[in-house]
């Protein structure tokens, strides 16, 4: 019997406004990410917060 995991949360951080990218400047996801998100299964979703990461990491926005 499998057990089924959790739904990865939202990177969401109530910072919602786009960038001259149209990329979210407080989750660093696309609009078309963000409006999947909730029909994204785990995988696809942790293969958008990479995405997030290194979106941020070339900005500079992590420490």
């Amino acid at each position: 019997m499998m057990t089924s995991e959790r739904p990865i949360a939202s990177p969401c951080v109530q910072v919602c406004a786009l960038d001259e990218d149209d990329i979210c400047i407080g989750c660093q996801r696309s609009v078309a990410e963000i409006s999947r998100w909730s029909r994204m299964d785990n995988a696809e979703r942790r293969q958008v917060l990479l995405l997030c990461h290194a979106r941020a990491e070339a900005k500079g926005l992590l420490l």
